[in-house]
């Protein structure tokens, strides 16, 4: 503990806080009426969650984040006192706690022991998950970071060897039973949400496109079938999903409906023993690589109520392109978008014509009819918690290359890092990072208990859009050569944009996960 980190602070300071939001939660009438104060109420929720859950990780850390989310509800809560139904005065009783937060001194202490490890404070991991981190730190060392700008520049295929090194240690079947050839048993750290968490993290540090996503789409299709499926379907695709010997990817997206689940128009029409598949999916990353297809589509005009969840089987194809026939005149093709970062995986456009599907293949078989979209949101829970570890990954590499860069870089006969400012952005990255990882495990346990749904959300809200200010600042840090491409953090500032946008989009977590459940009577 720091020099002057009082831990009693930093938790009347997180109080405060919390009953500003309670209140503000209870007064906003409607998220949908209400948009603008709404999402403020909403992602101050997650930020304060996240303060509250840094508590007892690290009092200097805790106070310097909470008084950040402080000044922050402060500028939000400012002209709107009367929309949030909050008094001006509200946290007029711990502006001492706020100023001691935020006092200059107070940062560079912090930052001193930040440059000193390159660490956003101690990671309090069971001996079984420190092993798991060495050992995906070491794979990630010797096998991603050497080829991740490669695979960045030249937008590449993420080579087989670190794909099969990574079914090799079971990436692919954290969350599947054992019985069904997984991790998923007893006390194994590979069986818990926490394990998924640091093995997600270590990837991502390395890179968010060749290895950090690689173990989200076997994680979505596998909660699908394992919370959905028949007997037969498990069996027949959880083993082959776990190996690594079938990869997977998943196609929810379409062109005019993104987060609008609800109302997606690919169609899915009985045949006799099969469904045909019509209509276009977007978004679909891997879908290239991959062998099973998770595709929703919709069997009945009921809104959600009608839509189904498929696992379309398909040959693997490398590259940018791919197409399939079926005799009869059935089609399936895919065609890779072009990104501004996120390479690698390559996200697809894919087109079903007249696709036929045996209706073995329907998860659930017939009483699978209409479970779609409740099985897909229930997987997006899992889905979040990994993009919020994906986006602490991409946050501490970030910080690792702002400190050393900072370390050696003269500045008017300085080092960079021996200047206020540059020590004040150090320290409240790490801040940022300590509360998002902090948070992350205990949405985690939230998740393990039964629900989690809100926990998931306001975790990846925030963590994904502190991935943009934390790359943004650790470019800044570089002067011009972060903008070459020849340095590392150019990649992590692109690569963390995509963050906000897939696996719920920012101000759709907001309006339609967050606030709804923070207003509920």
């Amino acid at each position: 503990m720091s020099e002057g980190a009082e831990p009693g602070r930093a938790r009347a300071l997180v109080e405060a806080l919390r009953g500003v939001v309670g209140a503000a939660a209870a007064h906003v009438a409607s998220a949908e009426r209400d948009q603008a104060v709404a999402y403020d109420v909403a992602s101050m929720s997650a930020a304060v969650a996240a303060a509250g859950e840094l508590l007892d990780h690290d009092a200097d850390l805790a106070l310097l984040y909470a008084a950040d989310v402080a000044a922050d509800l402060t500028g939000r809560l400012t002209g709107r006192e009367s929309l949030w139904g909050v008094d001006g005065t509200a946290l007029e009783g711990v502006a001492a706690h706020v100023a001691a937060g935020r006092d200059p001194a107070f940062l560079e202490r912090v930052a001193e022991r930040v440059l000193a490890t390159r660490e956003a404070g101690p990671r309090h991991l069971s001996a079984e998950l420190q092993l798991v981190r060495a050992a995906f730190r070491e794979f990630a060392a010797d096998r991603i970071a050497p080829v991740a700008d490669r695979i960045h520049r030249d937008d590449e295929d993420i080579p087989a060897d670190i794909i099969d090194g990574l079914a090799d240690m079971g990436c692919f079947g954290l969350s599947i039973p054992a019985e069904y050839g997984g991790g998923a048993e007893g006390d194994e750290p590979a069986a818990t949400p926490a394990a998924m968490l640091v093995v997600t993290e270590e990837l991502s540090r390395a890179s968010l496109g060749a290895a950090g996503s690689l173990i989200t789409r076997p994680e979505i299709i596998a909660t699908a079938i394992v919370r959905g499926g028949t007997e037969e379907q498990k069996r027949r695709w959880l083993p082959m999903i776990a190996s690594g010997e079938r990869l997977c990817a998943v196609a929810v997206t379409e062109p005019d409906f993104g987060s609008d689940v609800a109302r997606i128009a690919t169609s899915a029409t009985r045949d006799g023993d099969e469904w045909v598949l019509n209509g276009v999916k977007t978004w679909c990353t891997f879908a290239g690589r991959a062998h099973y297809l998770l595709v929703l589509a919709r069997t009945d005009p009921a809104g959600h109520r009608g839509l189904s969840l498929f696992v379309v089987d398909k040959p693997s194809f490398p590259g940018r392109e791919w197409r399939l026939t079926q005799e009869g005149g059935g089609s399936v093709e895919g065609r890779a978008i072009s990104t501004l970062g996120y390479r690698g995986m390559h996200s697809f456009e894919v087109r079903f014509d007249g696709w036929r599907v045996p209706a073995a293949d329907l998860i659930g078989g017939e009483g699978g009819l209409g479970r779609g979209f409740y099985l897909q949101m229930q997987a997006f829970a899992n889905a979040r918690l990994q993009t919020a570890a994906r986006a602490v990954g991409v946050m501490q590499s970030a910080l690792e290359l702002a400190v050393d860069y900072a370390r050696q870089r003269p500045v008017f006969g300085r080092p960079l890092a021996d200047y206020q400012l540059t020590r004040a952005k150090i320290a409240r990255m790490a801040a940022l990072i300590a509360a998002c990882r902090a948070f992350a495990f205990a949405a985690a346990r939230a998740v393990t208990a039964g629900d989690g749904q809100l926990e998931a959300a306001q975790v990846k809200q925030l963590a994904c859009r502190a991935a943009e200010w934390v790359t943004r600042e650790a470019q800044q840090l570089h002067g011009g050569y972060g903008y070459a491409e020849e340095y590392g953090i150019s990649r992590l500032f692109v690569d963390a944009r995509v963050l906000s946008i897939f696996e719920g989009a920012d101000e759709v977590l907001a309006l339609r996960v967050i606030a709804r459940r923070l207003m509920k009577p």
